[in-house]
C-alpha cells in the first residue's frame, strides 16, 4: 500500500493562503459595512442637519438668556511677616510661651487671616451689615413689599444659606506659593456689586484682624501686670517688663497700620468683561452634541427597521 506523502513546505504555503484569504474576506466585509454606514449617513443627511440646527439654536438660546457673572480681582501682599522682622521677642519667647504670649508682633500670619475670611462668623456679619440676603436670593425676595415671597420662616433663606452659597461660587482666593501674593475675587451678576463686596472685605478682615491683636496684647498685658504684682523676684520682673515693652509695640503697631493683615497691591475695579457664559463655546458644543444626537438617533432608527424586517421574515417562514 503506497502511502502519500506531504511536503511541509505545501503545508505551509496553504496555510498562509488560507489565512490572507480569510483577511481579504474580512477588509472587503468591513469596507461594505463602512460604505452602508456612509449611505445609511449620506441617505438621511437632511435628517441629520435638521437635528443638529435645532440643537445648536437651542444652545444658542439658553446661551444668551445665563446672565452675565463678571469678576473683581485685588492682588494682596501679606503683611505680617514684614511687621514682625525685627520686633521678635527673641530670648524672651520661652517665657513668653509660658505666660500665653505670642512670639511674633504680626497678625497672624496670611493662612490664619485668609481662614477668617472664609469663615461662618467673619461672613455672617459681612451678610447682615451689608443686607445681602435679599441680593443672593434675589429670585425668593419681593422687592416692592420689601419683604420674602414664601412667609414660611422655616423656608426663607437664611445665613447658613448665604455662607453655602458664598463661599461654592461667589467667593474665591488664591496664593501663589513662589511670591505669596494673594488674589481675592468675587463673582457675580453686577460688575459695579462685585467691585465693592471685594474691596469692603479687604478693608473689613485687615479691620477685623487689627482689632483681633491689639485686643490679644492688652490682654497679655493685664495678664503680666497681675505676674509682677505677684512675683517678688527681680529678674523675673524685668523679664516680665520685657514682654509688657513687647506687647505695646504690638498694639502700636496696630493702631498706625490700617492695612494689617494684608497689603493692596493692586484694588479691584468695576469688571467691563464678563467671565460666563461663554456663549460660543456653548453653542459650538451644542452642535457638536446635536450631530452625535443625530447620528445615534439614525443608526437606532435603522437598528429598528431591520430588527423588524427579521422578525417578519421568521414569521413569515414559520
Amino acid at each position: 500500500m503506497n502511502e502519500k506523502i506531504t511536503n511541509p513546505a505545501d503545508e505551509s504555503r496553504d496555510a498562509h493562503l488560507a489565512q490572507a484569504f480569510a483577511y481579504n474576506t474580512m477588509v472587503q466585509e468591513d469596507e461594505i459595512d463602512l460604505l452602508a454606514y456612509w449611505d445609511l449617513l449620506w441617505s438621511n443627511r437632511w435628517l441629520i442637519i435638521l437635528i443638529t440646527s435645532m440643537a445648536t439654536v437651542v444652545a444658542i438660546v439658553v446661551a444668551l438668556t445665563l446672565t452675565p457673572i463678571y469678576k473683581a480681582d485685588v492682588l494682596l501682599a501679606p503683611t505680617s511677616t514684614e511687621g514682625s522682622k525685627g520686633m521678635s521677642l527673641g530670648g524672651l519667647g520661652g517665657l513668653a510661651s509660658l505666660v500665653g504670649v505670642t512670639g511674633s508682633l504680626g497678625g497672624g500670619g496670611a493662612e490664619e487671616a485668609l481662614a477668617v475670611l472664609k469663615s461662618r462668623a467673619f461672613l455672617g456679619e459681612f451678610f447682615v451689615s451689608e443686607s445681602l440676603l435679599p441680593i443672593l436670593f434675589e429670585e425668593q425676595w419681593d422687592e416692592a413689599q420689601q419683604q420674602w415671597k414664601n412667609e414660611d420662616t422655616e423656608t426663607q433663606p437664611s445665613l447658613w444659606d448665604a455662607y453655602g452659597a458664598f463661599t461654592r461660587g461667589v467667593l474665591a482666593t488664591s496664593v501663589d506659593k513662589d511670591s505669596g501674593l494673594v488674589v481675592l475675587s468675587v463673582s457675580w451678576s453686577d460688575p459695579e456689586l462685585a467691585a465693592r463686596w471685594v474691596n469692603d472685605l479687604v478693608i473689613r478682615l485687615n479691620e477685623h484682624m487689627r482689632s483681633a491683636a491689639i485686643n490679644e496684647a492688652s490682654k497679655s498685658i493685664e495678664y503680666l501686670n497681675q505676674q509682677i504684682i505677684q512675683t517678688s523676684v527681680l529678674e523675673m520682673k524685668q523679664m516680665l517688663y520685657g514682654l509688657i515693652e513687647e506687647e505695646t509695640k504690638k498694639i502700636m503697631l496696630a493702631n498706625v497700620r490700617a492695612e494689617y493683615a494684608f497689603k493692596v497691591i493692586d484694588p479691584a475695579v468695576i469688571p467691563e468683561q464678563k467671565v460666563k457664559p461663554k456663549r460660543a463655546l456653548i453653542a459650538i458644543l451644542g452642535m457638536v452634541l446635536g450631530l452625535f444626537m443625530a447620528v445615534f438617533f439614525v443608526f437606532f432608527r435603522e437598528f429598528i427597521r431591520k430588527a423588524k424586517i427579521d422578525r417578519a421574515e421568521r414569521c413569515a417562514g414559520a
